[in-house]
């Protein structure tokens, strides 16, 4: 009976207006005072409750003297709520999305592997149109399955593989210098953008002292500039391997002439 009561209470009813309809479903009509003997509440709660409940036309009153109440039938309520909350749930669908003052979607640290995984193989499955990435050949294969998955399901999936990285799905454009890239930086990284909606990027590997720790985001920008970061490596690699030897007929090996044009010689990223 204690179950019942509470799940009439998740439906909107209070506990005295529960417990006075379970006791009249037990044996109806039935006045004020045997309601309340039923239910065991107070009389003038019993009186209060069945005015309210009649007033929402979950109970009826006689014409008689004393006022004899009946309930209304079970699969009534039950429909009655259903149609309700249905409604109710469809408009906050609909409205609660609406409902937002400027602001800016915050970037939040994830640290520790448990933390990082989780949330790359949620951002996995909830991708719809399109995962774009650059990932290291070791952390790929923990994300490999969850790839496919979302490749068979339609997902369109574009990779920048370092380390000689292998796939048999989705587009991968291999970079050279994975690692290089990973002895400058202390670290192998990982950029992910999904559905130009949601990202991660940062250090995926632990080091002696500290935890991987990776940024998240569903903020539009961030996430528009970490694709764009992959999509521009997508670029070069893809022309690097069509013109190799123009490239370093104007840049030089190594594109060092353009690096030094951009870095001014600085040691950090002149792998790239």
């Amino acid at each position: 009976m204690d179950e019942l009561i509470e799940n009439l209470k998740e439906i909107g009813l209070n506990g005295y207006e529960a417990k006075v309809y379970v006791a009249l479903l037990k044996k109806y009509p039935a006045t004020g005072y045997e309601v309340a003997k039923r239910a065991d509440i107070p009389q003038a709660r019993a009186y209060d409750t069945l005015k309210t409940l009649e007033n929402n036309h979950i109970v009826t009153g006689s014409d008689s003297k004393p006022v004899a109440y009946t309930p209304i039938n079970p699969k009534e309520l039950t429909k009655r709520y259903r149609r309700k909350i249905s409604s109710t749930l469809e408009f906050l669908e609909k409205k609660l999305p609406s409902v937002k003052d400027d602001h800016f979607e915050p970037v939040l640290n994830l640290s520790g592997s448990h933390s990082i995984y989780s949330k790359i193989i949620e951002i996995i499955r909830n991708a719809k149109r399109e995962i774009f990435m650059e990932i290291w050949s070791y952390d790929f294969k923990f994300y490999e399955e969850e790839l496919r998955d979302a490749y068979n399901r339609g997902v369109d999936i574009k990779i920048v593989g370092y380390d000689g990285l292998v796939c048999t799905f989705g587009t991968v454009f291999e970079h050279q210098n994975g690692r290089e890239i990973a002895h400058s930086v202390g670290s192998r990284l990982i950029f992910i953008a999904v559905d130009n909606s949601e990202g991660v990027f940062g250090k995926i590997e632990p080091t002696k002292h500290n935890e991987p720790a990776l940024l998240w985001t569903k903020n539009v920008d961030l996430v528009f500039l970490i694709k764009e970061f992959v999509v521009h490596d997508m670029y070069m690699i893809d022309i690097a391997e069509k013109f190799p030897e123009q490239l370093k007929y104007f840049y030089g090996a190594g594109l060092k002439r353009l690096k030094d044009k951009i870095l001014s010689g600085s040691e950090f990223y002149k792998v790239y």
